[in-house]
């Protein structure tokens, strides 16, 4: 894996996606300024292909359920074992939509209304 870029917050998102047009990408849920979701909807919408992995410390179902509607491959915690997120990231990169057990697991200790 290499880092061909990043963005401080998420208004340089999109031009640094342009600029770099990374394989897959890690954006965070909270940035400056506006949302990880807005940023990634701003760069689906211009590169529909995009391979965008949320990485939060946040684990809100509601939080994961928009991001991925949004169109996020994957929702990480930043809690989670290194070697989980480079599996995961991996995944993302090879094109699958890996569902971590440790978000799955979550969301099934959640109780459905």
């Amino acid at each position: 894996m290499e880092l061909v870029g990043q963005a401080a917050n998420a208004q340089e998102a999109l031009p640094q996606f342009r600029l770099h047009r990374p394989d897959s990408t890690l954006m965070d849920l909270r940035l400056p300024g506006k949302s990880g979701i807005e940023a990634m909807i701003d760069i689906r919408s211009e590169f529909p292909e995009a391979r965008i992995i949320m990485l939060t410390t946040f684990d809100r179902e509601v939080d994961i359920g928009r991001v991925l509607e949004a169109g996020a491959r994957a929702y990480l915690l930043k809690s989670m074992p290194p070697r989980q997120l480079v599996k995961v990231i991996c995944q993302v990169h090879a094109g699958k939509e890996p569902n971590p057990q440790e978000i799955a697991a979550h969301l099934r200790s959640k109780p459905r209304m």
